[in-house]
């Protein structure tokens, strides 16, 4: 089966393909099969800017979709940046801007709980057989108050997993997708691929 694969996060993409490798599908990106569609994430939830992407993917390319929101939620910041997390920091999206404003945010708040989870939402779109399929998982952890590792992307400098005493920038890519919060709900999300009836 093709699918469009609705992101333009290289980074997020590395992580989903591996994930998705058992199922046999034929992934492409968006920017392979329509480069100048918009991908719109004006959602209040993961759920909402999730099935919008894949939704507006499966449109402009005629094939299923498969997309995925998230984000990081800390709990001193009353679940702050959550789904603005791509956009903390505000226009254009960056990632150094946006932990830079993370570490200030909890500094000014000296003696909060920096505990904080990575949440991700995942969807599969398949507008002629009309199937929609949404899953997520969570990855808990604690938010250091300075980066550590250069791999990954976004908030993963700053986000600790506690069992390892390493942050997400800090795993390689293999470890990283045994235990984030990717990792949980594109799985849940193969499996509800297992499930369905195969086309014709």
């Amino acid at each position: 089966m093709k699918i469009v694969v609705a992101t333009r996060n290289r980074g997020k993409l590395r992580e989903i393909v591996p994930l998705l490798a058992d199922l046999g599908l034929d992934l492409c990106t968006i920017d392979e099969l329509a480069p100048d569609a918009e991908l719109r994430e004006d959602g209040l939830t993961f759920e909402e800017n999730a099935l919008a992407k894949a939704r507006q993917a499966a449109r402009a390319t005629g094939l299923p979709a498969i997309a995925d929101d998230s984000g990081l939620e800390v709990d001193a910041l009353a679940g702050a940046p959550g789904v603005l997390s791509a956009r903390y920091a505000g226009s254009p999206a960056d990632d150094a801007r946006n932990n830079a404003k993370l570490m200030a945010a909890l500094a000014a708040k000296p003696g909060a709980s920096r505990a904080g989870r990575f949440r991700c939402v995942a969807t599969f779109v398949d507008e002629a057989r009309g199937i929609e399929l949404v899953e997520s998982g969570s990855c808990a952890g604690e938010i250091l108050s300075a980066p550590r590792g250069a791999g990954g992307f976004g908030y993963d400098p700053l986000f600790l997993v506690p069992a390892l005493g390493r942050t997400m920038a800090e795993l390689s890519l293999a470890e990283k997708n045994g235990l984030s919060h990717r990792a949980a709900a594109f799985g849940a999300l193969a499996a509800a691929l297992r499930r369905l009836p195969v086309s014709g």
